[in-house]
């Protein structure tokens, strides 16, 4: 293993985290990536009070883990999602709710929070979702003109450029989750979400295969197109056209684990992501960051799937090599 596994606590926060850090640790897991809901890291109190960082990371200690990064994605959704219905409403406090404006207003204010707390904790990255405004355009019927797409993309640079900032300012980046529902969802629309912002260095990526295989679209690519950009690593697994041929990739209104979808989320290694290509690509860009399970998968007990998970990522990962593999047959070494 060259590289720390962490567990993402997001899907584990009806646990309290002193009790899942416990589990994570016997599992096996070097770290955990703090999700900032349930009692996991509250990021206003994290902004304002060292002493809640430092009791964080004592307990964290305690149970033989670090944290690398932490992830902010419910927050950061609301920032340039429509929030025009109930969806979101538990993403920010009850007092927002079914007002689109006050959980876009809030949503600003956790997101600049988030990189003080991230600061404090000492961390370097932050994970999350950035929302769009033009995400109900994807099909462009009824007709969507070009400039309502550019339209969207400015908007995205006028809510996050100001968050940016404060990110600048606490030395933090900012890895956007490329996922369908965010301004950037594929490789087009990621460089296109670059150029919106500048290129600006504090914005970049946290790579997630599950949300781009069963898209169609080369993950092993996108790795080396945001070679410089990969900030954060989420390892999770998808299936794609495993269904009975009535569902296609949009989902048909199914839930997940229907038979009948295209694509599912799976356990690490039950899917069709070729990890060993990402681990080379990782090695090839000479990414260092740690492999973060996001784990979801409706049809297995979850902590025999994160326990598995954590052995599967250890066991794929590996270092790479450090001489020539034919540097023996060298005239020098005869």
């Amino acid at each position: 293993m060259s590289r720390p596994v962490t567990l993402f606590t997001g899907q584990w926060a009806d646990l309290p985290l002193t009790k899942l850090a416990k589990a994570a640790s016997e599992m096996g897991y070097n770290g955990l990536e703090l999700a900032c809901w349930g009692d996991h890291f509250d990021v206003f109190k994290a902004a304002k009070d060292k002493k809640y960082c430092a009791q964080k990371r004592a307990m964290l200690k305690r149970n033989k883990l670090d944290c690398f990064a932490i992830s902010n994605h419910l927050a950061g959704q609301l920032v340039c999602d429509l929030n025009d219905d109930a969806r979101s409403d538990g993403f920010a406090p009850a007092k927002c709710a079914g007002n689109a404006e006050k959980k876009r207003e809030w949503a600003v204010s956790a997101m600049k929070a988030t990189a003080k707390a991230a600061k404090n904790m000492g961390v370097e990255v932050v994970n999350g979702f950035v929302g769009s405004s033009i995400w109900h355009l994807l099909y462009s019927f009824p007709p969507v003109s070009a400039s309502m797409i550019d339209e969207g993309y400015k908007y995205f640079a006028h809510m996050w450029n100001p968050i940016l900032d404060e990110f600048d300012k606490c030395k933090v980046k900012f890895a956007l989750e490329v996922h369908p529902t965010e301004i950037a969802f594929d490789i087009v629309s990621s460089e296109r979400a670059l150029a919106a912002l500048d290129n600006r260095e504090t914005f970049g990526f946290n790579f997630d295969p599950s949300h781009l295989g069963y898209q169609g679209v080369d993950y092993v690519k996108f790795i080396r197109r945001f070679k410089d950009r990969i900030y954060h690593v989420h390892m999770k697994d998808a299936w794609w056209g495993h269904g009975d041929g009535t569902v296609g990739v949009f989902g048909g209104h199914t839930e997940f684990g229907d038979p009948r979808r295209y694509w599912d989320f799976r356990s690490l290694g039950h899917g069709d992501i070729n990890f060993e290509e990402i681990i080379v690509a990782l090695n090839d860009i000479n990414y260092q960051g740690p492999l973060s399970v996001e784990w979801e998968d409706i049809r297995m007990d979850r902590l025999h799937g994160a326990r598995e998970s954590c052995e599967f990522v250890k066991r794929i990962d590996f270092k790479p090599s450090g001489v020539a593999f034919d540097a023996a047959f060298d005239s020098k070494n005869r």
